[in-house]
């Protein structure tokens, strides 16, 4: 099942917040947050946004972020990072999170399943499947030539959809942080 959420909306972070904790279930290890994409381009960078909004909340936050706009995680490591992950972390589940293409009229959603997502689809990249859960936000919109106009979005939208998404996520980490014994 997939969660829709315009990043607009005043309950959008608690709506993903809740959608998230739905598709992940009972947690035994805090969860992974895997951030997806670059700062060189604007659209891409919503993945290293959101993962630095969550190291900014330091111990607040009860998980493993990867992927920041320091250290982001491109398509050039995507064909290590599902073993690294499931290697380091074997009992965490890892939230995917990524930026999007979509129609015109799906601009500012943010969407949310269970199952993994494929990073760089909206570019043409063929790279494989990460993550339990995905959590995509819609960026740009799609045409031949997605790529030149991820870098036509607008800063504000994509760092306004972060907040939401690493706001939902703080929550969530917040929620399974009382019922976790380990938390870092």
């Amino acid at each position: 099942m997939e969660y829709t959420f315009h990043f607009y909306n005043t309950m959008a972070e608690t709506g993903l917040m809740m959608a998230l904790d739905k598709c992940l279930g009972e947690l035994e290890a805090p969860p992974v947050v895997l951030c997806i994409g670059s700062d060189l381009s604007i659209g891409d960078s919503l993945g290293p946004i959101t993962g630095t909004l969550l190291k900014r909340r330091g111990s607040e936050f009860c998980g493993f972020v990867y992927g920041t706009l320091k250290y982001p995680v491109t398509a050039k490591e995507m064909k290590y990072i599902e073993s690294f992950l499931r290697k380091t972390h074997p009992k965490s589940k890892i939230i995917a999170v990524d930026a999007a293409v979509g129609e015109e009229c799906d601009m500012g959603l943010i969407k949310a399943s269970a199952g993994a997502l494929r990073p760089g689809a909206g570019a043409n990249k063929r790279l494989g499947k990460v993550g339990d859960v995905s959590v995509m936000g819609v960026v740009a919109r799609k045409s031949a030539f997605s790529y030149s106009m991820l870098n036509l979005t607008r800063l504000n939208m994509v760092y306004a959809m972060a907040e939401v998404v690493a706001g939902a996520i703080s929550a969530l980490g917040d929620k399974y942080a009382l019922t976790l014994s380990q938390c870092s």
